[in-house]
């Protein structure tokens, strides 16, 4: 292993690279490999599990004692993780390999701080918020671009790659809106995909219960100074319950170019999915159905110079169909898929839903160091666009549907332009960042908009570290929100702007044996947008900005490295807990979801090598939700009931040797029967188990 040497200079700068890397708030830089390690109280299982993780021996876990000397950017001027004054969490590749999940949602549903709402298994749909925000408050990039859908945020997470080609994932708990701008309003989640220097190739194959099977084949290599990935992926299931079915097809392609001045990185990927969408927006109709294609790119330039420029310039294309009933009203199947033949089809229903989005963006972000420290600068612009026949305002004249026999007849389009000035200070133990964005928003009557920010911190200790931060945001409501009529829904186009203030502040603990943090926060929501009913027995939702929603939570993280301490015959054990209290302006409304958050999620896991090249990962989680739901019988409503508070137990092993790896796993161990959003029921029992091997050619 190399020796890593680090100028302990407060001023100094390293390369500039994305955010931190762990979830114990600390961060790597690319290259390293780092173990994470979690806990369980179950330490064997009845049932064997597995995982694909990578064992690594102690010298390698070594490195992470370097962490806080590691450059990280939760603000728009870099900084060294030491400096920084906020909670990141970070899911590393040893981590994604390890753990009992093959979806990015199934993945984030092991952090504390977020909340996952799945409608649709193994990636098909979910809805995920930070710190008891929404899911249209959470932000969600691509390799640090914004590919957050303005339609609905229940499309944020349609990506065009799968676990195997996940780097890490990035979380920025609280308002991130003077990093990345609006709508970044609870936190923000930042996938970022490999990218290496090897010319190698990696097969992996998986099945399981209920008909499911994942196939991922990838491809790395280099041309001069350009390295290339390649990846395509497949998914599908029978489904675990009527109408849960699913197929999913994904490819991706990236390359980077590394120059003397700076870096030129490309992205392509294109995405398409099917699926049994049971009860998703009303159990009224079980039989919905839903399919979707994505398109994004983007091209990024990181400049070196002492002036560090940072040009970026994006597209995103989103096509979703969405079917009330899933098979048409002539009885002819939907592209092949399977169909449940249905009543007759109400008179109301003239046919299903089509929406096309296109985003495009623009941004530059640039720095600066001089004696005073860090200024950051920058400017973005990004244009949002909807093509619907049941959303926006009326066209002129219809455009065709793309690959279908339906018309576009409404439309609504908005651009937003936003700025950015920061500066970031260090002296002795304290650090200082202060910041603000502004933005205008076309169509709108704010005017420009200002949201400062702050964070603070001070360093006791080499172990221990106080910090505190005030941050403000602002969300637009989405299309969804403004204009979607249907049989249980009524939009509201006159929503206004959500708007919030955040101060948190708490320690984080940092010694070779144990490492955590504990916060409090607090956020006070203004006008928040959700979709309520005022009598419990009605079936019509419609959007509305609350009075107010405040927030007043902690979020406590403890890690045990025993196994980094005192060898591989140890295991790591981690646990997270989170509590938030929601006081709520206007209770007397039943909320869809604003009001139904966590006020208790308890997240353990355990991490053992049993023995060489053969280890065993387990993870419980805990939830107890605030709010309600109205469940339905027989197709009708018969009540508001509270959510059931439930454990779930999951497990892996695997097994590696060189390049090539076995695994198999278990969901839901106990096969618990529950659901964390309406009336939809989650799997049962699953099995999985599959093999990856790799072929490197230098």
């Amino acid at each position: 292993m190399k020796n890593l040497k680090f100028n302990h200079d407060a001023q100094s700068v390293l390369t500039f690279r994305k955010w931190g890397r762990k979830n114990y708030s600390s961060f790597l830089t690319v290259r390293k490999q780092v173990v994470i390690s979690v806990l369980s109280v179950v330490y064997f299982l009845s049932t064997p599990v597995i995982t694909m993780a990578t064992v690594q021996d102690t010298s390698e876990v070594k490195m992470e004692y370097d962490l806080d000397e590691i450059e990280v950017s939760a603000q728009r001027t870099p900084a060294l993780y030491s400096q920084v004054a906020r909670i990141i969490s970070v899911i590393e590749r040893n981590e994604i390999e390890a753990a009992p999940a093959q979806s990015v949602q199934d993945l984030l549903e092991y952090v504390a701080a977020i909340d996952v709402r799945q409608r649709g298994t193994e990636g098909v749909q979910a809805d995920v918020s930070v710190r008891g925000g929404t899911f249209d408050q959470t932000l969600i990039l691509l390799n640090g671009i914004n590919i957050t859908d303005p339609q609905t945020g229940h499309h944020n997470l349609n990506l065009p790659v799968s676990l195997a080609q996940i780097e890490r994932i990035e979380i920025l708990e609280g308002p991130a809106a003077r990093v990345y701008g609006p709508n970044a309003f609870s936190g923000a989640i930042n996938i970022v995909t490999r990218q290496t220097a090897n010319s190698e190739i990696s097969a992996a194959v998986s099945g399981g219960s209920f008909g499911y099977f994942d196939g991922n084949l990838s491809g790395s290599f280099s041309t001069g100074k350009m390295q290339h990935m390649l990846a395509f992926n497949g998914k599908r299931s029978d489904g675990y319950t009527n109408n849960t079915d699913f197929n999913e097809r994904n490819g991706f392609y990236s390359n980077q170019l590394n120059t003397e001045k700076g870096t030129l990185r490309f992205q392509l990927g294109l995405s398409e999915k099917g699926f049994g969408a049971n009860s998703f927006y009303t159990p009224k109709y079980p039989n919905q159905y839903e399919a979707t294609k994505t398109l994004f790119t983007s091209l990024k330039w990181e400049g070196n110079g002492p002036l560090h420029l940072t040009p970026v310039v994006y597209y995103r294309r989103h096509h979703d169909r969405f079917e009330l009933y899933r098979t048409d009203k002539y009885g002819l199947t939907n592209d092949g898929y399977k169909v449940w033949q249905n009543d007759t089809l109400p008179g109301w229903y003239s046919g299903h839903n089509y929406h096309l989005t296109n985003v495009y963006g623009a941004n530059l972000n640039s720095w600066v160091k001089w004696a005073a420290g860090k200024t950051a600068f920058g400017i973005e612009f990004r244009r949002e666009q909807i093509y619907s026949n049941t959303l926006g305002l009326d066209m002129d004249e219809p455009k065709d549907v793309p690959g279908e026999d339906a018309l576009f007849t409404k439309s609504d389009d908005r651009n937003t332009v936003s700025g950015f000035l920061e500066h970031a200070y260090y002296i002795n133990k304290w650090t200082f960042t202060a910041g603000l964005m502004a933005n205008y928003i076309s169509g709108s009557d704010l005017g420009l908009n200002v949201f400062p920010g702050i964070d603070v911190s001070y360093n006791v200790s080499d172990a221990v570290k106080l910090y505190s931060s005030y941050n403000t945001s602002l969300r637009m409501p989405t299309f969804t929100d403004l204009y979607y009529d249907g049989p249980s829904n009524i939009g509201n186009p006159d929503l206004k702007p959500e708007k919030s203030a955040t101060l948190e502040g708490g320690l984080k603990l940092r010694s070779k044996l144990i490492r955590g943090h504990a916060v409090i926060f607090y956020r006070h929501g203004k006008d928040i947008i959700d979709w309520v009913k005022e009598d419990p027995t009605s079936e019509i939702w419609q959007p509305q900005n609350l009075t107010e929603i405040n927030n007043l939570g902690t979020e406590v993280q403890a890690q045990l490295l025993l196994r980094n301490e005192y060898g591989n015959h140890y295991p790591n054990i981690q646990i997270s807990y989170l509590y938030n209290n929601v006081e709520k302006g206007n209770a007397d409304l039943v909320s869809n979801y604003a009001l139904d958050n966590l006020k208790h999620k308890l997240v353990g896991s355990l991490s053992e090598q049993l023995v060489k090249g053969l280890q065993l990962d387990l993870h419980f989680v805990f939830q107890d939700r605030e709010g309600s739901y109205t469940r339905f019988e027989n197709k009708m409503p018969v009540g508001e009931v509270a959510y059931d508070p439930f454990w779930v137990f999951d497990g892996k092993l695997s097994y590696r040797r060189k390049q090539f790896s076995v695994f198999a796993s278990v969901n839901n161990i106990f096969d618990k029967q529950y659901n964390d959003i309406g009336n939809v029921i989650q799997p049962g029992r699953w099995f999985k188990t599959g093999v990856i091997y790799k072929i490197r050619f230098n």
